[in-house]
Order: C-alpha cells, then sequence, then structure tokens
C-alpha cells in the first residue's frame, strides 16, 4: 500500500478554497490532518461555515478546523465577496454544518499538527498549502519557530511572476495581508523550509466546462460531486464564461502530481510600499550575476520554486475523478 501525503489546508472558503477542499478531503493518496480558517474572501465567520459544510459533504466530520485570524496584521479587512458570492460559497443555499470549528486556534492548531509530525517519522512531515492570506502562516513561524521541523515544505497559492488581479500588480491573497506573506517568505528562508508558489501565472490554467458542471449536478446532484459542479457553474455564470478555473485547488493538484507543473527556482520578495504596487511578489529572472551584484537591495534571501507553466487539462481531470470517485481507492 503506497504511503499517503500528510497535508494542511489553511484555508478563507471560498469557491476554489471549496473545490481545493474537496479534492484534499476525498482523494486517497492525501492523509488530510487539519483545516485552519482565516479572513480573506468572505470574513471569517462565513470561512468556518463554509469549511465545516464541505467537510461534512464529504463525511469527513473528523477533520480538525481551527478559526485563525479574521484581518490581516496591519490592513483593514477586503473581502472578494463580489467574485465568491455573499456568503463566499456562490449563495448556493448549500446545507449548513451544524457545528462550529475546535477549541484550538488556528496557529495552536498548526502548531500541536506540525509537533506531532515533528516526533514522528519522515512520512510523517506534513505539506501545508496555504490557499489564503498568510496571516495565520506568519504567526505561526514566528510564534512557533520549532513547528517548522514538522514541515515537509509548504505549496501557497498566491503571487505571480507577471500578472496581478487584486491590482494590476498585485494577487489577492499576498495584497490582502502583503506584510503578511512577506515575513512567512523570510521566516521560510531562515528556517530551510522548502516553498513552491503557485500563482496567478498557472491560476487559470486548469478549467472545467460549463458542460461538465452541468452534468456533474445532473448525475449526482448532492454530495461532494453536486456540489463541485455547483461551484463550478456558479463562477461561470459569475464571469459570463462557458468554463471556469479550479483556482486553489490547482495548488492541491501540485502536491498529488507535481509532473503537471513546472516551476523555477529564483528570488522572491514582496513589495510592501510600492503606491501601485504595493502586495506585488517580485519574482527575479535575471541571469546575470553582474547585475545583481550593482543591485542596492541585493539578492532576496527566499529562494523558492515558482510555478511558471501547468498542464492544465491533466489537473482538471485529476480534480473531477477525484470528486465523483473514479479514483482507485476513493474512499466513498
Amino acid at each position: 500500500m503506497s504511503v499517503r501525503t500528510p497535508i494542511v489546508l489553511d484555508v478563507d472558503t471560498g469557491v476554489d478554497d471549496a473545490c481545493a477542499l474537496l479534492l484534499a478531503a476525498l482523494h486517497p493518496s492525501l492523509d488530510l490532518r487539519a483545516v485552519t480558517c482565516v479572513g480573506g474572501n468572505a470574513p471569517l465567520p462565513d470561512v468556518v461555515r463554509n469549511t465545516l459544510s464541505v467537510l461534512d459533504t464529504c463525511g469527513r466530520q473528523g477533520v480538525p478546523v481551527g478559526a485563525g485570524a479574521a484581518r490581516p496584521l496591519l490592513e483593514a479587512p477586503v473581502d472578494a465577496r463580489h467574485v465568491h458570492g455573499d456568503d463566499g460559497m456562490g449563495d448556493l443555499d448549500w446545507p449548513r454544518s451544524n457545528r462550529g470549528p475546535g477549541s484550538r486556534q488556528a496557529v495552536e492548531l498548526l502548531r500541536d499538527v506540525l509537533l506531532e509530525a515533528a516526533a514522528g517519522s519522515e512520512e510523517d512531515r506534513i505539506t501545508l498549502v496555504p490557499l489564503a492570506p498568510m496571516t495565520n502562516i506568519a504567526l505561526l513561524l514566528r510564534t512557533y519557530p520549532e513547528a517548522a521541523r514538522g514541515l515537509e515544505r509548504i505549496v501557497f497559492m498566491g503571487g505571480a511572476a507577471h500578472l496581478g488581479n487584486a491590482t494590476a500588480s498585485a494577487e489577492f491573497n499576498v495584497f490582502h495581508d502583503p506584510e503578511a506573506a512577506a515575513i512567512t517568505l523570510d521566516a521560510c528562508a531562515d528556517l530551510g523550509i522548502e516553498v513552491v508558489m503557485y500563482g496567478l501565472d498557472v491560476f487559470y490554467g486548469p478549467r472545467v466546462s460549463l458542460a461538465e458542471a452541468r452534468d456533474l449536478v445532473a448525475a449526482h446532484d448532492t454530495g461532494p460531486a453536486g456540489l463541485a459542479g455547483r461551484l463550478m457553474a456558479f463562477q461561470c455564470e459569475r464571469f459570463g464564461a462557458d468554463s471556469a478555473t479550479l483556482g486553489d485547488a490547482g495548488a492541491v493538484c501540485a502536491v498529488l502530481d507535481p509532473d503537471g507543473l513546472t516551476t523555477e527556482r529564483l528570488p522572491v520578495r514582496v513589495e510592501l510600499a510600492g503606491t501601485w504596487s504595493r502586495g506585488r511578489t517580485i519574482v527575479d529572472r535575471r541571469d546575470w550575476d553582474g547585475n545583481l551584484a550593482h543591485d542596492p537591495h541585493g539578492q532576496a534571501p527566499a529562494l523558492i520554486d515558482v510555478a511558471l507553466e501547468v498542464d492544465g487539462p491533466r489537473y482538471a481531470r485529476l480534480w473531477l475523478e477525484t470528486v465523483t470517485g473514479k479514483v482507485a481507492g476513493f474512499p466513498g
């Protein structure tokens, strides 16, 4: 029997976070150890409710859920309900969980899960997948740096080498709390944590058509596949398109199938002061040491694997096969 990959998601659920949760909760090769929540796409109470509803739909009520930061470290919160709906999850009128989060706050839950992993074998080490503003992660790594011993790596959805969406320069997750993103990358450099950046350069590649979404709903109606189809159909209708991105779910696909992603190890900084560029990830692609030697800022200390290309159809197929239970070993 193959070893399952231990994984923890940090989310601001969110339509595409919900798609990612479905994949992480259902794929038989993943061992979802915990989910932590942060304000972002929607206010924190909505994020928690949405997260619990998705896990309940997957029959994963035993996965610990922790509520974390309700706002960025410095900025006032700015949600994305214009993208994700008033409730943050497509206003689907989907059955709500009657549960609440666990008693441990998100940073405490992350600390405990990672320290437990650190006490085990190499196979117990956690792949942490932040799909949201990295407020919880920055607080974790600066407050409990010893927890990094339980990490295999961090695969985060955020940033971009070339694109923006929250502004012309900045991707939403980093823009929402740029200080947290900068602290996280700096802490990863200090602590020797391997990092993959799944940003906007690949975010829009894996797509599901409106026809496929409607087929999911028609064939399954309720359960994970029914929710999956409704989430994708909502996005198509919201944007007036005939297909929708898997978005954050692509970062979970990258954990399952890293060969579907082309990355390059590059220095990355977060712009904190620019009038037009605050929250931009500055990805340094210079190939001449002479330029670097004369740069008064020096090279960014964070060297991370930046995703530049993705096999979109491959990841879309992986997601569809998982939510419909067609993957060997599916727990349904």
